[in-house]
């Protein structure tokens, strides 16, 4: 599964121009605790946040996430979309729910990315 399925699957938008969505990822970590992420997230996945500021993508950046997923309609500023496309993390934008977003990946993902 790619970063592009999981746009379509969840109806979403890119924010971050340029950025490739052909990228596979190994899993899926949903949190809004960037303490969490740190810990307990593994490289190569996606993370599904309602979190917009910086220090989602500067974590990103540190965990070496595939991707970020910004949830409930929620928009990061111009200024952490420049940060995100500057160091290649792929923001994408839904107003899907945490637990909807969750739900519709779980339905396809490899039982193995979960």
């Amino acid at each position: 599964m790619t970063l592009r399925d999981v746009q379509t699957l969840l109806e979403g938008e890119l924010l971050t121009p340029g950025a490739t969505l052909e990228i596979e990822f190994s899993g899926v970590f949903a949190s809004d605790l960037m303490s969490d992420v740190l810990a307990f997230m593994n490289p190569g996945g996606i993370l599904l946040t309602g979190q917009v500021n910086a220090h989602v993508v500067r974590t990103a950046r540190l965990v070496e996430v595939a991707g970020i997923v910004v949830i409930q309609g929620k928009r990061p500023d111009a200024k952490v979309v420049g940060e995100a496309g500057e160091n290649e993390v792929p923001i994408i934008a839904t107003a899907c729910s945490m637990f909807e977003a969750c739900s519709r990946i779980s339905r396809v993902l490899p039982e193995g990315g979960r």
